[in-house]
């Protein structure tokens, strides 16, 4: 499946009425999920199993969120995910390097 495939899919279940309020519920519902996968972890601490099933349905609540943001901005899914690895390419073009993150290019977000 590609990200412009999902995002479609996704798109029926958009419950929100106008672009603007779908990137809001977007972003909100983002920080929410982020928050969800973190407390996964954040419960090993009190003792609990990482469930990693828990965790893909979760992931797959921020991907979903993530594909709301890109419809109410009309931006396929596909780019995003390009324009990103085209950013890391640029900023690590042999893989990860710690001084290339601590020392990025002006300009390089």
């Amino acid at each position: 499946m590609t990200g412009n495939e999902y995002q479609k899919l996704a798109a029926r279940t958009i419950g929100t009425p106008t672009p603007d309020k779908t990137v809001a519920h977007g972003v909100l519902g983002l920080c929410s999920e982020a928050g969800e996968v973190a407390g996964i972890f954040q419960k090993q601490y009190q003792g609990h199993a990482v469930d990693d099933e828990h965790i893909i349905k979760e992931l797959g609540d921020c991907l979903w969120m993530i594909a709301e943001i890109c419809t109410g901005i009309d931006v396929p899914l596909d780019r995003v995910m390009q324009t990103n690895i085209d950013k890391l390419l640029a900023r690590y073009p042999d893989g990860f390097d710690p001084e290339k993150s601590l020392h990025r290019k002006e300009g390089d977000i």
